[in-house]
């Protein structure tokens, strides 16, 4: 059986773009009936891979936030306006000032002069909040990512326990037909064959629950990118190609936890800190007041005369109502610093536990596999061999065979157990392990 290699990509991206998946997957020996095969098309993690980063409705999604986004910044980058105004004065009232004889006509253009780099400052703060998107769309991506490695595993896990239950059914087909003979040369009660049917029906109730959890799994693997059913490319897939019993390497911390700056987690909070920076600049540049600069064309009816007028007008005391802002903005930047530090703390105590978890994990599952595994099997072999000659009880045997099956179960569990708690280093870390080449 060849092997299943769960190690992160990273698939040609720039400073911006940091991790676009986070598993690959080495072909491997398929664990379905040929009949399944036959009707289905197998799946490996690239093709799962590659459909969640193109379908995912999530990523998709911030396709729409980044329009958003770069429409505030054009808005941003717009000058103030001019305005024009038309006054008309002493007019429509008595005496002197009746009808038009007096009127007095305005045509003016003003015009806001922002001073203190305030458009400058929009700018900035647009741009920052765009590369804060970025990088939470990076974020997002690995999210993603690490849920298809996740439910990929459980597919595979379900798959190996399908198996699992039916070596069980097979087992107790072979009891059956032992203790058919046993009891038709009179070594061996009725009654125990009638529990050894009962056995084999409890199993097969087994092998059905577990292949419903294993359509499942696989509808769940299939709506990380937004389909209903398993299907992929217009194909329905059925079983993955993954081996959980080629155990994934520990990985040593020290080196795991030089890592974790490169984690588009922690670089969420540079760019929140440059984005609360920019917005710190425009909260100051509120300190200078803005200009209006008019000027225009008055009409005087009674002497029908014509004259230019000019105005000028500016905020009083706009430095101290800044003051707030600008309180404010300095808060926000000081709580970037204060979240990343609650974040580093936070990060460094989770992948501390994961990577004992794994090593837990792979050290079970290597002793399973290459100890107790071999054990139980042949312990189980010469209990058959021993029932078949009437040397031992039916609950002898029975007993050889929920231990030996026991054995496979934890076996499958510790094996999916590691290869989940890999994924999730590389996802906290944001960087594939050491791989080594069976």
């Amino acid at each position: 059986m060849s092997l299943l290699l769960l190690r992160a990509l990273r698939v040609g991206l720039s400073t911006h773009t940091l991790g676009a998946c986070l598993l690959s997957l080495v072909m491997v020996q398929p664990l379905a009936h040929a009949a399944e095969s036959a009707a289905t098309t197998p799946l490996t993690l690239q093709q799962a891979v590659s459909a969640a980063l193109q379908s995912n409705p999530q990523l998709q999604s911030i396709t729409f936030e980044f329009r958003m986004v770069d429409a505030r910044a054009q808005q941003a980058a717009l000058r103030p306006v001019p305005e024009v105004s038309i006054d008309l004065e002493n007019f429509a009232g008595s005496g002197e000032t009746k009808r038009l004889q007096a009127a007095e006509a305005t045509f003016a253009l003003s015009q806001v002069i922002e001073l203190g780099g305030k458009r400058d400052a929009r700018v900035g703060v647009a741009q920052a909040g765009r590369s804060a998107l970025d990088i939470e769309r990076q974020a997002t991506q690995l999210d993603v990512l690490a849920e298809v490695a996740r439910r990929f595993i459980a597919v595979a896990q379900r798959q190996q326990e399908v198996q699992l239950a039916r070596t069980a059914v097979e087992l107790a087909d072979k009891t059956v037909s032992a203790s058919e003979r046993r009891v038709n040369a009179a070594k061996s009660p009725h009654a125990e064959l009638d529990r050894a049917h009962i056995a084999r029906d409890r199993y097969r109730l087994e092998e059905r629950a577990v292949q419903v959890e294993l359509d499942s799994a696989r509808k769940q693997l299939a709506a990380t990118w937004g389909a209903s059913q398993p299907v992929i490319d217009g194909q329905v897939f059925g079983e993955v190609q993954a081996d959980l019993f080629t155990l994934p390497p520990i990985g040593d911390f020290a080196e795991l936890a030089t890592r974790l700056a490169a984690n588009p987690d922690f670089l969420r909070f540079a760019s929140e800190a440059r984005l609360r920076d920019a917005e710190l600049r425009l909260a100051v540049s509120q300190r200078r007041p803005d200009v209006t600069l008019g000027a225009g064309l008055r009409r005087l009816e009674a002497s029908k005369d014509q004259a230019f007028v000019a105005s000028f007008s500016m905020p009083l005391f706009s430095g101290r109502r800044a003051e707030g802002f600008v309180a404010e903005a300095q808060a926000n930047r000081e709580l970037v610093d204060a979240e990343r530090r609650i974040a580093e703390v936070k990060a460094q105590a989770t992948l501390y536990e994961l990577h004992r978890q794994l090593t837990r994990a792979v050290l079970e599952a290597q002793t399973l596999k290459d100890d107790i595994q071999p054990r139980i099997a042949e312990a189980l072999k010469e209990t058959e061999y021993a029932y078949e000659r009437g040397r031992y009880s039916y609950l002898e045997l029975v007993d050889a065979q929920r231990e030996y099956l026991a054995v496979q179960a934890t076996l499958i569990e510790a094996a999916s157990s590691a290869h989940t708690l890999r994924a999730e280093i590389e996802r906290l870390t944001n960087a594939p392990l050491t791989m080594s080449t069976p």
